[in-house]
């Protein structure tokens, strides 16, 4: 009889999760709700013979919270604990029975909100836990290809990579998201009903377990308002004046909504190599389709708004790669880099000491002036810089001088083809057909 897991699709995350559990006596799977952390967390364990205990189940809650102790020492020796930020009171007991029995993978905990973010919390257990972040699918997750891209960027690179351009597929693609669930959900109302229920059990729940805010029905809004400025620079005061409170206020609920996994500051990069870089974070929503149904808008929508579609596809393809990175053994930082003047690069990834640099276009034609930020970066780092690469929707990979190319948006999830040896272009407009 075939693994009852078999049917779904693998999970980046997978490996390192595995390898958490063999040597941490706690590991916590954390992400967004609905993103797939109890069933990833079940596929690891239950083959290895773990319990499974959900703090969504009001009466597991009641009894935990009552008796921490008691509730910790009656568990199997191996378990799942799915949900556990519902339980804050769990943690002191989980310290105790650590300490008393630090075997390996004792107990593998759920969470979905940044539970270390809440001091009572992160003390706890503090060099006692690992942390495994789970995202929404990967396109490569759904695709089953892995991540070649990041291995791409920072060694062979995309020589000879050909393919079909996605035209509305692009559109498609980033109003489904990734969520699993809404994935099998026609677009429309089905869907975009879906997102709104998970959005009112994040804010009527849990926000309000994390701690007291003036007003929970601003969070939506604000979610929604973070969607209309996603791939753009945070700012915070204008948001301000839209709600009409003070900056601080919107300041907290905005690092609320990043504990929920909702919405992320992408840093700017610095470097005394380049001056007068924006000190700005960027701000992206943790999901294409979960924006696409706070701005009721469908592929089609997209299609007329070229501007919300460049945001999205900028947005797309951060998060893509954030997914991809979280199934690689090497650490990958990820900033954005922009000067005073408006030359920017949407995101420059480090690997250890060495740099590479992406930018992202909807449209199918490339320009010379479309690696500005590139160069720029290229430059600045000299030989730690690896790879620049304009990310277009495209059918083929195309240099642009040393260490830079055009390359294709599916490039992304897709594994590369033969094609035949494209010459150096100029500074003209990539020859490519299908130009929108």
């Amino acid at each position: 009889m075939g693994s009852p897991w078999s049917h779904l699709y693998p999970r980046l995350a997978e490996g390192r999760l595995l390898e958490a559990l063999d040597y941490s006596p706690a590991v916590l799977l954390h992400g967004p709700r609905q993103c797939g952390k109890s069933t990833l967390a079940r596929m690891a364990g239950e083959p290895r013979g773990y319990g499974y205990r959900t703090f969504d189940d009001e009466e597991e809650r009641r009894a935990a919270s009552s008796d921490p102790t008691g509730f910790v020492a009656s568990l199997p020796q191996r378990v799942i604990l799915d949900e556990v930020q519902r339980v804050p009171e769990l943690f002191r007991s989980l310290k105790l029975q650590i300490d008393r029995n630090r075997v390996p993978g004792r107990f593998l905990l759920t969470g979905s909100t940044q539970v270390l973010l809440v001091p009572r919390l992160g003390d706890s257990l503090a060099g006692r836990l690992r942390i495994v972040r789970l995202h929404p699918l990967a396109r490569a997750e759904v695709e089953r290809s892995g991540p070649a891209f990041l291995k791409a960027l920072f060694g062979e690179g995309f020589s000879g990579f050909t393919t079909e351009r996605l035209g509305t597929r692009l559109a498609t693609l980033l109003a489904e998201g990734g969520y699993p669930a809404a994935l099998t959900l026609p677009p429309g109302a089905i869907r975009h009903d879906w997102y709104a229920n998970t959005i009112e059990t994040v804010v009527s729940r849990d926000v309000r377990e994390l701690g007291r805010i003036a007003s929970l029905a601003s969070l939506p809004r604000l979610l929604t308002e973070s969607a209309v400025r996603t791939a753009q620079l945070t700012n915070v005061s204008a948001l301000a004046s839209r709600f009409a409170v003070s900056r601080q206020t919107v300041e907290t609920y905005m690092q609320l909504l990043e504990r929920m996994f909702l919405v992320e500051r992408l840093l700017p990069w610095s470097s005394n190599r380049l001056s007068r870089l924006v000190k700005t974070p960027k701000l992206h929503l943790g999901d294409t389709g979960l924006a696409a149904a706070l701005l009721e808008v469908e592929a089609a929508d997209l299609l007329e708004d070229r501007t919300l579609l460049g945001q999205l596809t900028e947005t797309f393809v951060y998060q893509e790669l954030r997914r991809q990175a979280s199934g690689l053994d090497k650490r990958h930082r990820f900033f954005h880099c922009r000067d005073r003047d408006g030359v920017e690069t949407d995101l420059l990834i480090a690997r250890g000491l060495r740099f590479a640099g992406v930018e992202v276009k909807a449209g199918a034609t490339v320009r010379s002036s479309d690696f500005r930020g590139l160069r720029q970066l290229q430059r600045a780092l000299g030989d730690r810089f690896v790879r620049g690469v304009v990310l277009y929707d495209g059918e083929r990979a195309l240099p642009f001088g040393e260490g830079l190319a055009a390359v294709p948006l599916s490039a992304l999830w897709k594994t590369e083809t033969p094609a035949p040896a494209v010459p150096p272009p100029s500074g003209r407009p990539a020859p490519v057909s299908g130009t929108p």
